[in-house]
């Protein structure tokens, strides 16, 4: 009887094994696998922002005036960040809406051993921040969020660097604003 199991047993298995948890397509694996995958499609707009001197200049500047030294340490501690925004405005786009685009952003995160932070007191910002590091040593930050007043859109941005959590939730206080100023 047992012997007669295994069989359909095994082919349920690996019929669950194929199931994925979302997203179109392959899912990907990485915050930047997701970027690679994803930038100059429709409904797509990447920004890639390095901090050289001058920008970073003036962004402690306006820190200072802003938030303090943990924001103004923060943005000294910004090595590169990343923001992939998504807005379905055709046809096309809204079918990757539908078919898990955001979930499959939110699975990377959760797969590739994010700690999530609260978003409770970062200034009403709808975005679900996560870091990566060890300890209060923080090397990532990513943030999950939505576009103002666009259905089923979403912003990912991605922050590589040397913070701690008292920095990142400085930063994340922004991101609403940072998010809006790339995106014009």
């Amino acid at each position: 009887m047992i012997t007669k199991l295994r069989f359909p047993v095994l082919i349920l298995f690996l019929l669950l094994s194929g199931c994925r948890a979302g997203g179109p397509g392959s899912p990907s694996r990485t915050v930047s696998s997701f970027f690679s995958k994803y930038n100059g499609r429709e409904g797509f707009k990447t920004t890639e922002w390095s901090a050289d001197l001058l920008q970073r200049l003036a962004l402690v500047k306006a820190a200072k005036f802003l938030g303090g030294s943990d924001l103004t340490n923060a943005i000294t501690g910004i090595r590169s960040a990343k923001v992939i925004s998504f807005a379905p405005i055709t046809t096309s786009a809204k079918e990757l809406a539908s078919q898990g685009l955001r979930s499959e952003a939110s699975g990377i995160l959760q797969s590739n051993k994010y700690d999530a932070l609260t978003t409770a007191g970062f200034g009403g910002s709808n975005y679900a921040v996560s870091t990566r590091g060890a300890g209060n040593s923080i090397s990532e930050f990513a943030a999950l969020g939505t576009l103002p007043d666009v259905a089923d859109s979403f912003v990912l941005v991605s922050v590589q660097g040397n913070f701690t959590s008292a920095q990142v939730a400085a930063l994340s206080k922004y991101l609403p604003q940072i998010v809006q100023a790339t995106g014009k």
